[in-house]
């Protein structure tokens, strides 16, 4: 079993590392030496109120194995070999006879490290550190250490007793050891690979199974406590991994590697944004750093003692592991399992999975949902649902609405939404993950002119494929030279842009004359008509393409009274289709006001 801790820097000084041939040399950039040491220097360590504890900064995991004396190093060490150089430049150019214990870094491809790294000096004459290339490693290193000294040569005003004690007393590593039997080159491999990185997630899972944290518990009923945590960690990241949930809960995709970390990001963004202290200093008035800094001395922020880092969550979790007992453990979990539980909860639910998954969606975020259901029954919650929709579209006329505007991807995919929704003997969901993953866009009906683009070499094909006469088309010659060029499948280098807008009617851009289709289906039919486009739409979903269910209405004119073309999208088409969706939304769209005149 892996074991977690974290460490101060003052306590690596006494070990021994070893680095193995299997990782590769020092390679830190002059950018990597100096971000670090900008961050040591710009941190402020607060004192945490009602403890003897103070914040820290906080280095990314070092990963470990015990050997005999020494320790193998599987992962870090890049931040091990600079914060060696950083040790060593405070003992050389500070410390005079009361020097810090440097800890031993020996690399396997190079017996010699060790010596190397302890003999580096500044030159006086120089004022700089000599340049070593005899090897590849050795020209990395000194080029670090002298970055370092050029680091604080520059800065006059440094306080060097300050810097010392704020990186050797308040920067930390999470120290992540493994188990003597796991095979260190494996665990390389995997973590470089990108299959196990140490996310908070892997690192909150120490917490809970690592037994060696629990001293004070009572081992057997922690090892049952453990094993089901266990079984039941491995559930949540199951279900998480069905996208349908997925993609439910995430607005768009969420790489991440273990999709539970979720759940452990949206708990700390859940307390930082309930953080008390935030709304009594607003309430005080406390915004000057000079007000701030007396402040901290009573009460810091969630966010100021845990950062807003990759790692201030696990930070946060590791806050709740204080007394080392079973029934801490017991407890933290349960509160994990229950925010996972209403998260479950919501998307069985099915007005609440299509409600909450457009509001997802639209942007609101996951945790102010959260936040805003702590207070209110069932009942409550799902009216104020309801009411985030119908105040997302305050200021919307949907008579105004058009492409490439405002709120028109939102209309048209609530539109889709609320029709499944309305179907109470339906079970069918829709599917928020493939209209987030195949990147659904909002598209003409029938095509208009200005958006044609058709290669030469197509458009007798696309002529003969999209034009469709009608009333419209009383320009006796236009259709002639239409009839010629259909003919004798031959078109003339201007012909096409003249007939163009005369093929395709009057240009709607209004809400009447859009949909969402999916990018793929989008893509192989933009410069179409309505009827080359629903010929093409009903092959794809023959195929197996999903089609949104308004989309294929339109297109089988379920929406028309009195069909008298499917080939032609005309007036009463676009109008009923209109007012289908003025129907639809009517609960959520704002009620126009009727002038006197009127």
């Amino acid at each position: 079993m892996s074991n977690i801790s974290i460490k101060p820097i003052n306590e690596l000084l006494q070990y021994n590392f070893f680095i193995p041939s299997y990782q590769r040399g020092y390679r830190w950039t002059e950018k990597q030496v100096t971000d670090l040491l900008e961050d040591i220097n710009e941190f402020i360590p607060k004192e945490i109120p009602n403890s003897d504890e103070k914040t820290w900064y906080c280095l990314q995991p070092i990963v470990v194995k015990k050997k005999d004396d020494y320790w193998d190093v599987i992962d870090g060490q890049q931040r091990l070999t600079t914060i060696y150089l950083i040790i060593h430049y405070i003992n050389e150019m500070w410390k005079g006879k009361q020097k810090l214990k440097e800890f031993a870094l020996n690399y396997e491809t190079r017996n010699e490290s060790h010596d190397f790294l302890s003999s580096i000096v500044i030159d006086d004459t120089l004022d700089k550190v000599l340049i070593n290339d005899e090897n590849i490693d050795f020209y990395y290193i000194s080029t670090a250490y002298n970055t370092i000294h050029n680091w604080f040569k520059n800065r006059n005003d440094l306080d060097t007793g300050l810097f010392e004690s704020k990186f050797v007393f308040s920067t930390k590593v999470i120290w992540y050891e493994t188990s003597n039997d796991d095979d260190s080159i494996d665990i390389f491999t995997r973590i470089n690979s990108g299959k196990i990185p140490l996310t908070n997630a892997e690192l909150i899972k120490a917490l809970f199974l690592n037994s060696s944290n629990f001293k004070n518990a009572d081992l057997d009923k922690l090892r049952l406590i453990q094993l089901e945590i266990a079984s039941e960690w491995d559930r949540i990241e199951y279900t998480l991994q069905d996208d349908s949930f997925w993609y439910f809960i995430n607005k768009s995709e969420n790489k991440l590697a273990t999709r539970i970390e979720f759940i452990f990001n949206i708990m700390y963004q859940t307390a930082t944004h309930n953080d008390t202290e935030v709304l009594e200093r607003k309430r005080l008035k406390i915004f000057t750093k000079e007000d701030i800094a007396e402040r901290q001395k009573i009460k810091l922020t969630i966010e100021e003692q845990f950062g807003n880092d990759e790692y201030a969550t696990f930070r946060f979790f590791n806050e709740k592991f204080k007394l080392n007992s079973d029934v801490e453990i017991h407890n933290n979990w349960q509160e994990i399992k229950k925010q996972f539980q209403l998260l479950n909860e919501w998307y069985s639910d099915r007005e609440l999975y299509h409600k909450i998954g457009f509001l997802i969606t639209i942007g609101i975020s996951i945790h102010s949902i959260l936040n805003d259901k702590s207070d209110k029954s069932k009942i409550e919650f799902n009216k104020w649902i309801t009411e985030q929709i119908v105040n997302y579209f305050t200021n919307v006329d949907i008579d105004s609405i058009e492409y490439n505007k405002n709120y028109v991807r939102e209309i048209l995919l609530l539109h889709n939404i609320q029709t499944m929704l309305n179907n109470k003997n339906e079970s069918s969901r829709f599917p928020f993950d493939r209209f987030k993953k195949e990147h659904w866009d909002v598209e003409h009906i029938h095509a208009i002119a200005t958006k044609v683009k058709v290669k030469k070499e197509e458009q007798a094909i696309w002529l003969k494929n999209n034009f469709v006469k009608t009333d419209m088309h009383k320009n006796e010659d236009k259709n002639l030279l239409i009839e010629s060029i259909l003919e004798n499948n031959f078109i003339d280098e201007n012909e096409f842009n003249e007939i163009l807008s005369y093929v395709l009617g009057e240009e709607d851009n209004s809400l009447q004359n859009l949909c969402l289709l999916d990018r793929g289906t989008n893509r192989s039919y933009k410069n179409d008509g309505f009827k080359e486009k629903r010929r093409k739409l009903i092959k794809r979903e023959i195929e197996g393409t999903f089609i949104p269910i308004c989309t294929k209405n339109l297109f089988m004119k379920y929406y028309s009274d009195n069909v008298s073309d499917i080939e032609i999208w005309n007036d009463k088409d676009r109008k009923a289709y209109f007012n289908e969706i003025s129907t639809v939304l009517n609960q959520y769209l704002p009620t126009k006001q009727t002038s006197n005149n009127e």
